[in-house]
């Protein structure tokens, strides 16, 4: 039985309307999509982040989405919480950690569907990477796990406020490991979706994944753009899991972009796919992806784009201290002129004022 199938089939939205529906920003240039919000400055996934990030000029704001035990949609990056919350200080909570296998990973952690949605608003946002953003850990403690529904409520709220259409680019995090839970995650997001009256063409709202047969089931049941998201090794968890042998380098051959033109509006690779490394670590060359993806019809949304010297080229970095910023107003020019129709980048105003100088 199909995953979605407890979900009533809507009219399906064709590839055409999808590669030409509201992607956001073509007037001024490539989309800017803040990635996980204003994540260079706030704690990922919480609503002071995407605020941030939309008032820094942001077309998107991309919500990752998880479950939780009574089947909440809240925004969090992975289903694993102990390294972006601080639930290891609460010790009601101990007993909850748990071992799992989580798309091929063993991992030991705490995992947001063995939490109420009660209980989790009882935990507060950290910065992941303290190391790397140290700046960042002021805002420790300060802010919650938001719903889903909250998410959209603030797009609502400042799109009044700032007289523009918020766009939300949600992602459907780890669909096969949620699948095997006995959740599935895509029934809550088309509900959203319709409870809000967002699954319209005329929403700002594109939907990404990197399993592709969860696309696939969306795409007929959604009227808003889909992007199938790539890395630049491995395969899609749900290809691994039935037995498929293809690899998302199989996906970007020409033939494998026209089927995922077939289904989507555009791909979501890593930008080392766009432009690769040299085997110094400088910027390399430009790959044949954008120009392949182009003519099948579909848009590129690379990333991610981030100031830090330790996620920059070589040549682009200021320092070896890897938390000193580097030039990626340099780094955007050559995907602006790589031809990318959208980049997702954790530092939005950078990415904002580098379209601006194109």
């Amino acid at each position: 039985m199909s995953v979605l199938a407890t979900v009533a089939v809507l009219p399906a939205a064709d590839a055409t309307a999808q590669r030409t529906g509201a992607l956001g920003g073509e007037a001024s240039g490539p989309v800017i999509i803040a990635h996980r919000g204003a994540s260079a400055y706030r704690p990922e996934h919480t609503l002071a982040g995407y605020e941030l990030a939309v008032r820094m000029g942001a077309d998107y704001i991309e919500p990752d989405l998880v479950l939780t035990k009574d089947g909440v949609l809240v925004a969090s990056h992975s289903p694993e919480i102990g390294s972006t919350t601080d639930v290891a200080n609460h010790p009601e909570f101990a007993g909850r950690m748990k071992t799992k296998n989580f798309d091929g990973w063993e991992m030991t952690s705490w995992f947001a569907e063995d939490f109420t949605l009660a209980e989790l608003k009882t935990l507060r946002c950290r910065e992941d990477e303290p190391s790397i953003r140290q700046h960042t850990t002021i805002y420790d403690g300060r802010y919650q796990i938001p719903t889903f529904q909250e998410v959209i409520d603030l797009t609502r709220r400042l799109s009044r406020e700032l007289g523009r259409d918020v766009g939300m680019y949600p992602e459907t995090k780890n669909p096969t490991y949620y699948r095997k839970l006995g959740m599935p995650i895509e029934p809550k997001l088309i509900r959203a979706l319709e409870a809000n009256g967002l699954n319209t063409p005329r929403a700002k709202v594109i939907v990404q994944s990197f399993e592709v047969g969860n696309l696939k089931e969306l795409h007929k049941r959604l009227r808003v753009p889909l992007i199938q998201l790539l890395y630049k090794d491995g395969a899609p968890p749900d290809f691994a899991e039935s037995g498929d042998p293809r690899t998302y380098a199989d996906l970007v051959t020409p033939a494998g972009l026209r089927e995922i033109a077939t289904y989507a509006a555009g791909i979501g690779p890593d930008k080392d796919m766009v432009i690769g490394r040299n085997p110094d670590g400088t910027l390399g060359q430009v790959t044949n992806l954008v120009r392949d993806a182009h003519r099948a019809g579909l848009v590129v949304h690379a990333y991610t784009f981030r100031a830090e010297n330790d996620t920059l080229p070589k040549d682009f970095r200021s320092s070896d201290r890897d938390g000193d910023y580097g030039d990626l107003f340099g780094e955007l020019k050559k995907f602006f002129a790589a031809g990318v129709d959208g980049v997702f980048t954790d530092n939005t105003d950078i990415g904002v004022a580098a379209r601006a100088e194109r």
